[in-house]
C-alpha cells in the first residue's frame, strides 16, 4: 500500500469550490473587447452629459454605424443612460450609468499601466 493517500470525490469538490469561475465577466469582456467601446466608456466619462456629434468629434474616423452600435450596446448593457430631449432637432444626451461610472473609474488602472508601456517595449 502506498503512503499517499487516495483523493475522494470530496477532495476533488472542495478543491474545485476554491478556483474561482471567471464566467460571470466573459459577457462584459465581449462587449468591451469591441471596436470602441472602452474609449467609449471613457469620453462618455469625461464629458458627460455629452451629444453623439460630441463623441463622434472625439474619435474623428470612427464610422457613424459602429458608433452608433456601440452606444446602443451599451446603454442595453446598463452602462451608459440614453436621454432624448423633445426639441427640433432631437437632442439626444449620454451619460454613464452608476455601474458605467464603476466601470469607468476600474478601467482608469488599465488604461494608466497601457500609457506606462508605451515607448517600453523592447525591440
Amino acid at each position: 500500500m502506498s503512503g499517499n493517500p487516495k483523493s475522494t470525490d470530496t477532495d476533488r469538490r472542495s478543491s474545485s469550490e476554491d478556483v474561482r469561475c471567471y464566467c460571470p465577466v466573459g459577457g462584459m469582456i465581449d462587449l468591451l473587447s469591441r471596436k470602441y467601446a472602452i474609449q467609449v466608456i471613457c469620453v462618455v466619462g469625461a464629458l458627460q452629459p455629452v451629444r453623439y456629434g460630441e463623441i463622434e468629434d472625439a474619435f474623428g474616423d470612427v464610422s457613424s454605424s459602429t458608433l452608433s452600435a456601440r452606444l446602443s450596446e451599451l446603454t442595453d448593457a446598463g452602462l451608459l443612460e440614453r436621454e432624448q430631449h423633445d426639441t427640433i432637432p432631437p437632442q439626444v444626451e449620454y451619460a454613464l450609468t452608476a455601474d458605467g461610472t464603476e466601470l469607468c473609474e476600474l478601467l482608469e488602472p488599465l488604461l494608466e499601466w497601457a500609457e506606462n508601456r508605451t515607448g517600453t517595449e523592447r525591440d
